[in-house]
């Protein structure tokens, strides 16, 4: 739990002790667990570790899906990154980063959800970049998943992070937010832009749909975790350069709730809608579960 129940509390309360997001919440953990603050970051250390090792496995060009609908998109966009791309050497290890960890985890390989498993990829696709790159130190990206577990519990306590429940809005969209205020802490912001950047990225990821395709974490949803990271970079570059988001973070979140409310249930995980019932959709669940699951 989180004895911060809304993101403008997080941010007053580090102002108010001159400190980053990540610090007011590493010391609230290690308060309500009753354990020092290194143990609590020690945990967190692993679960950048565990993420660095997902990424790293999900690159194998042999790693398939056992539905055989992913797998090895990864590996063929690491070979791209090197060519430069479009959007340089950076994005382009990132979209594949993002893609390797999902591709891990529809393998049923280890990953950290964060906040979920259909939202993995978001998380490292972004901060573990910036590590990786060279833009921040070790410690700097592990307090920064402090800063986005605070976001991502905030919005569970007032919204919702299941898609059952509010559609990927609620996964990849709050995974794009978590994403873009760690990224902003990571490069120095204060938590007034990070609040900003959870804001923007909240609202370019409202009344997105969660339809996969047979009922599988896989179509389209590996996909549409590199867009999460999409919107989480491009948030966090805004907040950065001091443009505000004109709605509150808080009341983003609760438009996010209230989306995710008048989502019908065909568009909420359950495989009855969008691009699951496609004809390419419904074939694709034929072919992998057989006449007696096809739809009724």
């Amino acid at each position: 739990m989180l004895t911060y129940q809304r993101i403008d509390e997080l941010c007053q309360a580090a102002e108010q002790e001159n400190a980053t997001i990540s610090r007011v919440i590493l010391a609230d953990q290690a308060r309500q667990l009753g354990v020092e603050e290194q143990v609590v970051y020690a945990q967190m250390a692993q679960r950048l570790q565990v993420m660095r090792e997902s990424a790293e496995s999900g690159m194998d060009p042999a790693l398939r899906s056992s539905s055989g609908l992913s797998g090895g998109d990864a590996s063929k966009m690491l070979a791209y990154a090197k060519t430069g791309g479009i959007a340089g050497p950076f994005v382009n290890h990132a979209i594949a980063r993002t893609l390797a960890t999902s591709e891990c985890n529809a393998a049923m390989g280890k990953i950290v959800a964060a906040p979920t498993a259909g939202s993995c990829g978001i998380l490292p696709g972004t901060v573990l970049s910036v590590l990786e790159d060279g833009q921040c130190t070790q410690e700097q990206a592990v307090m920064a998943l402090f800063t986005a577990g605070g976001i991502g519990t905030v919005i569970s306590s007032q919204a919702t992070l299941a898609g059952a429940e509010g559609g990927c809005q609620a996964e990849c969209g709050a995974a794009a937010a978590m994403a873009a205020a760690a990224l902003v802490e990571l490069k120095g912001g204060t938590p007034a832009q990070s609040a900003h950047a959870c804001a923007i990225a909240l609202k370019n990821q409202l009344g997105l749909v969660c339809d996969p395709v047979a009922g599988l974490v896989e179509i389209p949803c590996i996909k549409r975790n590199v867009a999460g990271v999409m919107v989480a970079l491009s948030a966090a570059e805004m907040a950065l350069a001091g443009i505000e988001s004109k709605i509150p973070v808080d009341e983003c979140v609760s438009a996010l709730y209230e989306v995710g409310r008048a989502l019908p249930a065909s568009l909420r995980e359950t495989a009855q809608g969008g691009l699951a019932a496609t004809p390419t959709g419904k074939r694709l669940k034929q072919e992998i579960f057989g006449t007696a699951k096809t739809d009724e």
